[in-house]
């Protein structure tokens, strides 16, 4: 009875996490150091979703839901390079003599991506809510 509670549940945290990623993905959209303070640009980060929840399964002992299996940085991503000698960031010899690698995160894909993830958060609250209706009027229905 509760497992489309479970599911509603594992999707709205699921998409919780996506939208974690992608705020951290813009307030780092112009980070260009890491930690110790070398110039290697932000990787924007993905979250990957797989079906099944490990703290949900039905009578039959299939897992239901979604879960939230990794979050990775986009190595397909290729970074930009601006030419800009004067910068202090810029590389010192090589073929990129004089260019500034940049994050090339786009901030209308992520807002793009943020709205989706908004979407499906809200479309489980509302499985959620129905399912809690139905329940209700099903316990209204056998007292």
């Amino acid at each position: 009875m509760f497992g489309s509670l479970d599911i509603s549940t594992s999707g709205m945290v699921a998409q919780r996490v996506r939208l974690d990623a992608i705020s951290a993905n813009l307030a780092n959209q112009n980070t260009l150091l890491d930690a110790q303070g070398n110039v290697n640009p932000f990787r924007r980060r993905e979250v990957f979703l797989a079906p099944g929840s490990p703290n949900a399964a039905d009578e039959r002992g299939r897992e239901l839901g979604v879960h939230v299996s990794a979050i990775g940085e986009d190595q397909r991503q290729i970074l930009p390079r601006v030419h800009d000698p004067s910068s202090p960031f810029a590389f010192k010899d090589g073929p990129f003599k004089g260019y500034v690698a940049e994050t090339g995160i786009n901030s209308v894909t992520e807002n793009i991506n943020a709205v989706e993830a908004v979407r499906a958060y809200e479309a489980n609250v509302m499985a959620a809510e129905a399912t809690k209706q139905i329940t209700t009027s099903a316990l209204r229905l056998l007292a």
